[in-house]
């Protein structure tokens, strides 16, 4: 049974997300896509995976070379918008690293400054896998989306449950694998 892809994009927008823009340098200027679809690898080495789709112009400046994701924070959402396609009135303000960094995005809440790991097929997407060089954070709140729209960050609720989990291998009595 084949799934109709929009009603695939409506069951997977039920999932929230933070939203990131990945920056990255290409014929000579900075370039960025707003993505979703982000996560944490691997501690060891430090790993990061990032999604893009075929068709974006990023997608092609990220082969093989070092790239950015910026983490929005809460009010951010021009960046977002700017970054998928409807542009805003001024230029967004970038920061140039030097070095074999990509370009990053002021302000952002953070920044994960990646070399190039490894690229799969994905389909209509292309997974990136980062090695993380540098990073940078601050306090505040992100900018989520959920179901179509940006959203707020509620309360916090409970602690981390997984701290407290026999399954957390960091805990002291763990038993060796």
């Amino acid at each position: 049974m084949r799934t109709d892809p929009r009603t695939l994009r409506t069951c997977l927008s039920r999932f929230a997300t933070g939203v990131t823009v990945v920056t990255c340098e290409g014929d000579s200027a900075a370039h960025g896509a707003t993505v979703n679809s982000f996560t944490a690898v691997s501690l060891e080495p430090p790993l990061v995976l990032v999604s893009l789709d075929r068709n974006t112009k990023a997608c092609k400046y990220l082969d093989g070379k070092p790239f950015t994701i910026n983490v929005l924070r809460e009010p951010q959402q021009d960046l977002a918008l700017h970054f998928a396609g409807k542009p805003m009135a001024e230029e967004p303000e970038w920061e140039h690293p030097g070095g074999d960094l990509a370009p990053r995005l002021a302000g952002a809440l953070a920044t994960i400054a990646c070399a190039p790991w490894r690229s799969y097929d994905g389909g209509d997407h292309v997974l990136y896998l980062g090695e993380i060089r540098e990073i940078d954070f601050d306090d505040g709140d992100p900018l989520v989306f959920y179901a179509g729209k940006f959203r707020h960050l509620g309360k916090a609720v409970g602690t981390v449950p997984w701290l407290e989990s026999g399954d957390c291998p960091s805990l002291s009595w763990f038993p060796a694998g």
